[in-house]
C-alpha cells in the first residue's frame, strides 16, 4: 500500500512539474513576443521623432489647445521620439463589474502613430491575466493569456480595431505632448474657448476626440465622439479618458493620474484607472 502511495505521489509531482515547466515556458514566449513588439514600436518611433516647441507656430492652432501648450511646455522643451512608461491602478475587465489591481508598461512613438501596452492582473490567488495591445503601421494585435499561457482573447487586425487603436494612441496622447505640436501627426479644429477636436490620421485611417481644457490651459479630458459597444471582449482604446495631478517632467508638464473608461448612452463606465509611476522620454 505505501509503494503505491508513493507511485501515485510520483506520478502526481510529474505532473506539477511538468505543468509548472509548460506555464515558464510558454510565460517565456509570451514576454519575448512583448519585448519584440515594444522593440519595433521603439524603432519607429525613432525613424519619426515629434516636433519640437516652437512659439512662432502656437497661431496656427485653437485658443484653448495654445494655452495648452503654453502650459505643458516649460524652459527649454526636450525633443523625442520615444516614449517608455509603467503605470499600477485597478482594471476591470470586459463584460465584468469589479477591479483588480494591475500593472501596466506602454512603449509609444510619439512622432508617428504606434505603440506597445502590456499589463498583467491578477484574477485569483496565484492565477494572473497577461495582455497586451500591439499598434504600428496602421496593424493592430490584442491579446490576453491566462496564466501568459492560455489565450483567452486573440484579435486579429480589421478595418474597425486598427482605427480603435489608432485612436488609442491619440487617447494616450498628453503623456507624450510634443505630438500634438504643429507638425506632427495631430491636427487641431476648433470647437469653443474650451474644447478642440484633436485628429490623428494614418493613410486610410482616422480618429478623432474632442479634447477639453481648463482656464489655465490643463487638459483635463478627451472624449470620443461616438459612443462605443459595450458587448465586445475588449475595451479597446475606451471612449473617454480623464487626467490630472499634472507634474512638471522634462520642462513639461505630464498628467500622472488617470481613469479610462467605456462611455455609452451618456455614461461613463471606467475600466482603468490609477497613476503613472514612471516616464521617461527618449
Amino acid at each position: 500500500m505505501n509503494k503505491f502511495i508513493r507511485i501515485i505521489g510520483l506520478i502526481s509531482l510529474v505532473f506539477v512539474l511538468s505543468g509548472v515547466t509548460y506555464v515558464a515556458l510558454q510565460s517565456s514566449r509570451t514576454e519575448s513576443d512583448i519585448a519584440t513588439f515594444e522593440a519595433r514600436v521603439a524603432a519607429i518611433g525613432q525613424r519619426s521623432p515629434a516636433p519640437t516647441y516652437d512659439p512662432a507656430r502656437l497661431q496656427s492652432l485653437p485658443a484653448p489647445v495654445q494655452r495648452y501648450v503654453r502650459f505643458t511646455f516649460k524652459g527649454t522643451a526636450p525633443g523625442y521620439a520615444v516614449v517608455r512608461l509603467s503605470a499600477s491602478g485597478e482594471f476591470r475587465r470586459p463584460r465584468t463589474e469589479g477591479f483588480n489591481a494591475t500593472t501596466a508598461q506602454q512603449v509609444i512613438a510619439t512622432g508617428v502613430p504606434a505603440l506597445m501596452f502590456s499589463a498583467t492582473t491578477p484574477v485569483i490567488p496565484g492565477v494572473w491575466a497577461r495582455a497586451y495591445d500591439f499598434f504600428a503601421e496602421g496593424e493592430m494585435a490584442m491579446k490576453a493569456k491566462i496564466l501568459s499561457t492560455l489565450t483567452v482573447v486573440d484579435e486579429k487586425q480589421t478595418p474597425q480595431l486598427n482605427q480603435i487603436s489608432l485612436r488609442r494612441w491619440l487617447l494616450e496622447s498628453a503623456l507624450y505632448p510634443a505630438a500634438l505640436l504643429p507638425g506632427g501627426p495631430v491636427t487641431w479644429e476648433a470647437i469653443d474657448d474650451h474644447s478642440a477636436r484633436a485628429v490623428v490620421a494614418w493613410h486610410s485611417l482616422r480618429a478623432s476626440m474632442v479634447a477639453h481644457f481648463a482656464d489655465d490651459g490643463q487638459m483635463t479630458h478627451m472624449v470620443a465622439e461616438a459612443d462605443g459597444d459595450l458587448s465586445t471582449p475588449y475595451h479597446g482604446s475606451g471612449e473617454h479618458v480623464a487626467r490630472s495631478n499634472y507634474r512638471l517632467i522634462g520642462h513639461q508638464m505630464i498628467p500622472m493620474a488617470f481613469t479610462i473608461s467605456r462611455m455609452a448612452g451618456g455614461k461613463l463606465y471606467p475600466f482603468w484607472k490609477g497613476q503613472v509611476d514612471n516616464i521617461t522620454f527618449e
